[in-house]
């Protein structure tokens, strides 16, 4: 796969969508992220779902402009890498300012608000990643302030299977989850609505290619596996994880409702952010099997990171929300072509739509913190919000939004879209 720019990223090219050329938007053509889309209030035949690419503050729909016959996200992410980059040449040419395809193309055009966006493909399998090494060692030192880091931490990429059929799209609301809890001054477990819930600033890389059973994917190939990005929120309960998770690691505390964008940002897209991929001096170097030329290149993506917190009260005011931290993802300690090689150096065969979450991405400043836990010191410190609310976790009716873009000098910024949901009360 190429990591270099092409013309699809020249940053003097417009659109005929005049929202897609404003400077705010997520959405510039130099994006063109993919999503799946219903007409609101309409169900049946004309209510499935469509495949579509972001413009501005509108959607193409691929199959109204003759790009694309399926409606199956999955059969489009099978796509062979060369493939996918000639779609999004003719994508892009299409809805350049006076392209020829505009008179075709205009009523393949919706605007947004008129539309539903849904999980962005069907995901068959989620594994949840840990990544975030400062997330890691913050966590861990809370408790083991010794040795707050496992030994295998910087020599495996540690993950856990997760549960897809939870996983929603960014505006779905869930209840607050229960299960079993025991405090360090209680003697014996009680059951109830989780009192320390959270959430986990994420990105999510959604496998493209499958491999078959038996057959490890190396390095050098492992991109041409991946088909893009997107945010995820992997809600955690932090009491019930806390009380679970010895021996065999999270369970209930997390497969409640995982939240992800409705668009997947393409490597293509990304191609301009690439990064050098380099351990401190100092560090281990990754197993052989871990490494390539090619991730040591260009393997890490220069992602801003946001979590904003939107309490109900905020809401009702009208107020959009503060931001709690910022983080980026350079900062992880594994990449994603290294997740996809360890995760099938066994011969474990991952199919279009998988899901492979990063873990939390925290900066290596206590503000940077990707969830409650840090930057609450694990409730022991609660935040003071600008309207004098307080949060140790998360209340009922508190929104968590969050938001992602890339900037580079010489290119447009892109961004990613929303990754919302908002806590309701428990049902128990």
């Amino acid at each position: 796969m190429s990591t270099e720019p092409d013309a699809t990223h020249d940053p003097t090219l417009e659109s005929w969508v005049d929202s897609a050329n404003s400077t705010a938007t997520d959405f510039p053509i130099q994006n063109l992220p993919f999503g799946r889309f219903r007409r609101k209030y309409q169900r049946g035949a004309d209510g499935s779902w469509h495949l579509g690419v972001a413009i501005g503050d509108s959607v193409l729909d691929l199959k109204a402009a003759g790009l694309f016959e399926s409606t199956d996200m999955n059969v489009l992410m099978k796509m062979e890498v060369a493939a996918r980059g000639k779609l999004r040449e003719r994508i892009s040419e299409g809805l350049r300012r006076g392209s020829a395809q505009e008179r075709s193309w205009h009523p393949a055009v919706i605007p947004q608000k008129d539309v539903e966006l849904g999980v962005p493909c069907t995901i068959g399998d989620y594994t949840d990643f840990y990544t975030g090494i400062h997330h890691a060692t913050s966590v861990g030192r809370m408790f083991r302030p010794d040795e707050p880091l496992m030994p295998n931490y910087k020599w495996v990429p540690i993950g856990y299977h997760g549960r897809a059929s939870s996983i929603v799209a960014s505006g779905h609301d869930f209840p607050r989850p229960a299960g079993q809890r025991r405090s360090s001054d209680e003697n014996m477990p009680g059951f109830g609505a989780s009192r320390r819930l959270d959430y986990e600033l994420e990105l999510g890389f959604y496998v493209g290619r499958p491999n078959p059973l038996g057959s490890p994917i190396p390095m050098a190939a492992a991109e041409e596996h991946l088909f893009g990005v997107g945010l995820l929120n992997d809600w955690s309960a932090r009491d019930i994880q806390a009380w679970e998770y010895q021996p065999l690691g999270p369970f209930l505390s997390k497969n409640f409702c995982s939240t992800v964008s409705p668009w997947i940002v393409t490597l293509e897209a990304l191609a301009p952010f690439r990064r050098p991929f380099m351990r401190a001096e100092g560090e281990p170097q990754p197993l052989p099997y871990l490494d390539s030329p090619g991730n040591r290149d260009a393997g890490a993506f220069n992602i801003v990171l946001e979590a904003w917190l939107q309490t109900g009260k905020m809401r009702a005011l009208g107020d959009a929300g503060q931001r709690l931290s910022r983080s980026n993802a350079l900062d992880a300690y594994w990449t994603a072509a290294q997740l996809v090689a360890h995760h099938t150096v066994n011969g474990c065969n991952l199919n279009s739509g998988d899901l492979l979450g990063s873990g939390t991405l925290s900066g290596p400043q206590p503000e940077q913190g990707g969830s409650l836990l840090e930057l609450t010191q694990g409730g022991k410190a609660p935040l003071t919000l600008g309207n004098g609310e307080t949060r140790a976790f998360l209340d009922d009716g508190d929104a968590v939004i969050l938001k992602a873009h890339c900037e580079r000098v010489g290119f447009r910024r892109i961004g990613f879209g929303e990754c919302r949901g908002t806590v309701l009360p428990a049902r128990v």
